[in-house]
């Protein structure tokens, strides 16, 4: 969630700003007890003890605004400096002529997607112009760096191609390229400078011994390039698809003598998975078509279950799909892997439809409260579907065949939902045995409140959940 710079809550309703925020930047206090002096001592009042730092998620708004935008000084000070500085940055307005060629032509491009009544637009104008500021100066080439922005009431049509839900939304854009995922971080120049420089440094790490390779961490996925030399179209590819999944792997390259042991028939990629005895894969198609080189990288890079974590909690549930969530403890590989091959099994067809995901039982401990549920009761598979929590069975009918896929389909056709408020269905009640229509209350959603808040940008559109 985000604050003004006054710290009380701040949201952007279409069509307007929001009210003025009132108040400091601290929680709220009682104003008939903050301010009143000890009837006994005639002093005023301890100052309160500091507060436990809290997790982002937990803190109330005024402190999560902290952790978006700079201090109120500082923005202050560049809304003015915006405002009445006539020396503005070259930031590229974007528009249905221009856009393609624009992304197109930039390694790497930052895109502001903003509406000017919205007054998280308006706090960013000035962060996002000084961050440009500084970026080139360090990048002067006009196609290393873009920074771009696109007035989503002016260009509607932009806005649903990239199905922007909510202002400001920054997208990266690699050569034309959308990243999956967003800048979610700190709004203050600093962060967003870091942010891009980050963009900008090399994901490949050259290895000058086949022994760096053998001896590398296989806990993590990699992908390991065998190349003849660096100026050669097959590495280019290959440096392409690096830049665009290295949050997701590892990748390594080997060049010259150092390689040639490795290429017995010329340029090799393979892929070594996770785990000391899992056998590598070797890339056999062509190493100069991205398409092919991409496709092959990004399924072996992106789990089909992935992790959620609070750290990219807002990007999954803001993917709009319902989760299908393992809990297990962190050292539970076992239980982990069984889950894997299940869904690998029986649900590789609702790809398109669910998120397979796991958690640590550990750090997500409140969820597992709202099914009444603890970390002793690890492993415990469940399905958010943003409106409620269905806890599976039980972990051992894993096994059963078909058993896993008919959960997942009972929450699309609105079974689980529906047996939850009114019981089973008449069909699932034993010959003989009369029907009973049990009201109940089921556990309402806990991963909703990790999407993105009305509190730190303006949502444009409500989503409808099972």
């Amino acid at each position: 969630p985000l604050a003004g710079p006054g710290g009380g809550p701040s949201e952007c309703k279409r069509g307007r700003a929001p009210p003025s925020p009132v108040g400091g930047t601290g929680p709220p206090r009682c104003s008939c007890l903050g301010g009143r002096r000890n009837e006994e001592t005639g002093k005023p009042p301890p100052p309160p003890p500091a507060p436990s730092p809290l997790p982002q998620h937990h803190r109330p708004p005024a402190m999560r605004a902290a952790a978006i935008f700079p201090e109120p000084g500082r923005l202050l000070l560049l809304l003015v400096s915006w405002l009445f500085n006539p020396a503005r940055s070259e930031i590229t307005s974007l528009d249905s002529g221009n856009i393609d060629d624009t992304l197109n032509n930039a390694d790497v491009a930052l895109v502001n997607f903003y509406a000017d009544w919205c007054r998280f637009s308006q706090m960013l104008h000035p962060i996002f112009e000084e961050a440009s500021n500084v970026i080139k100066e360090e990048f002067p080439d006009k196609n290393q760096v873009v920074f771009a922005r696109v007035d989503c009431d002016q260009h509607s049509d932009i806005a649903q191609r990239y199905r922007i839900s909510k202002y400001p939304t920054l997208k990266l854009f690699r050569n034309g390229m959308m990243m999956k995922r967003e800048y979610r971080g700190q709004r203050s120049v600093t962060a967003i400078a870091d942010y891009i420089r980050q963009q900008k440094s090399n994901p490949i790490r050259e290895v000058l011994s086949l022994e760096e390779i053998n001896s590398h961490d296989r806990s993590k996925r990699s992908i390991v390039g065998y190349f003849e030399q660096k100026d050669s179209d097959n590495y280019r590819t290959f440096e392409r698809v690096a830049n665009i999944l290295h949050d997701d792997c590892i990748f390594l390259a080997a060049f010259g003598s150092v390689s040639k042991p490795e290429r017995f028939s010329g340029d090799n990629v393979i892929y070594k998975p996770p785990g000391e005895n899992a056998p590598d894969m070797v890339y056999l198609g062509s190493l100069t078509n991205f398409d092919l080189v991409y496709a092959w990288t990004q399924d072996k890079c992106v789990p089909l279950v992935r992790e959620i974590t609070f750290e990219n909690g807002e990007e999954l549930t803001e993917e709009g799909l319902p989760f299908l969530i393992l809990f297990h403890m962190k050292d539970d590989t076992e239980s982990l892997e069984k889950f894997q091959q299940e869904v690998a099994r029986q649900l590789i067809s609702e790809k398109g439809s669910i998120n397979f995901l796991h958690a640590d039982c550990d750090k997500f401990r409140h969820p597992l409260l709202h099914i009444q549920k603890t970390p002793a009761d690890c492993p415990v598979i469940a399905i958010d579907s943003f409106r409620h929590m269905y806890v599976f069975s039980d972990f051992s009918d894993l096994a059963v065949p078909g058993k896993l896929k008919q959960f997942v389909l009972d929450l699309h056709s609105g079974k689980l939902h529906r047996e939850f408020h009114h019981g089973p269905d008449p069909t699932d009640t034993a010959p003989g045995q009369p029907f009973q229509d049990i009201a109940s209350s089921p556990p309402e959603s806990s991963f909703q409140k990790l999407a993105p808040s009305e509190h730190r940008y303006t949502l444009l559109r409500e989503k409808d959940e099972l």
